[in-house]
């Protein structure tokens, strides 16, 4: 299976999603578009990883590649591809797919528990999966409408709109479960800044400081892919 995935800074990569490709024989190829990489034809990838970053998806004057990025990933659901979006991610596949991305009520900062939808835990994709687990979160706008074709799977009390489903196969994750010690220390190292104290914003050393979370999470997305992965296979999405 060949797995791409977009990366707009060079501290946040995809983490465990890697290891796991990699463990798994997967070919990896990326896009660094921070360094105005170029992109792939859609027929050079099955899986598209969209990362996060500190970027809003509505500052094209000052990030010009999002245009082509947006372009691109409407292209990839539009072929039909397994899609997964992280954060920023998520939120440039909402904007895709005619949802709409604003500011969120509060900033959210930290681990956090979010609180899975009925549906979502009955589904092979999340069944393995608490009904409230705690995830790390480094965002201040989100996804705010979706579609109506698009299932919201997950919420927050910071935030209505965590996780959805779009076509079976498209995923938004306002959350990270990919995150590695060293991508946490990079998000504090380059945008310390924005962590300004309020009521969903942690401090520095409470996000440093939960490697059985780190582990948590990593283990629950391997779940995730691996499962994915197997549906897809069997032509199930």
């Amino acid at each position: 299976m060949r797995l791409h995935y977009l990366q707009h800074v060079p501290f946040e990569n995809p983490g465990s999603i890697l290891i796991w490709a990699k463990d798994n024989d997967h070919v990896i190829t990326n896009t660094q578009l921070y360094q105005n990489g170029p992109l792939p034809q859609q027929q050079d990838f099955d899986w598209l990883v969209v990362m996060g970053g500190p970027m809003n998806i509505y500052e094209e004057d000052q990030y010009p590649w999002l245009a082509a990025e947006k372009t691109f990933i409407g292209e990839a659901i539009a072929s039909g591809k397994v899609i997964i979006g992280l954060c920023l991610g998520g939120q440039l596949i909402a904007d895709c797919i005619g949802g709409k991305v604003t500011q969120n009520p509060y900033k959210e900062i930290g681990w956090f528990p979010v609180h899975l939808s009925e549906a979502a835990r009955l589904s092979p994709l999340f069944s393995f999966f608490p009904e409230q687990p705690v995830v790390f979160q480094w965002h201040g706008d989100t996804f705010s409408v979706l579609p109506e074709d698009a299932e919201c799977i997950a919420q927050s009390q910071a935030c209505k709109h965590q996780a959805f489903i779009y076509k079976k196969r498209v995923f938004g994750f306002q959350y990270h479960m990919e995150n590695t010690p060293s991508i946490i220390e990079g998000l504090v190292e380059n945008c310390r800044d924005e962590m300004v104290p309020d009521i969903y914003v942690q401090a520095p050393e409470e996000l440093l400081t939960h490697p059985e979370y780190i582990e948590q999470n990593n283990m629950w997305m391997n779940q995730f892919l691996t499962q994915l992965e197997k549906m897809y296979r069997e032509g199930e999405l």
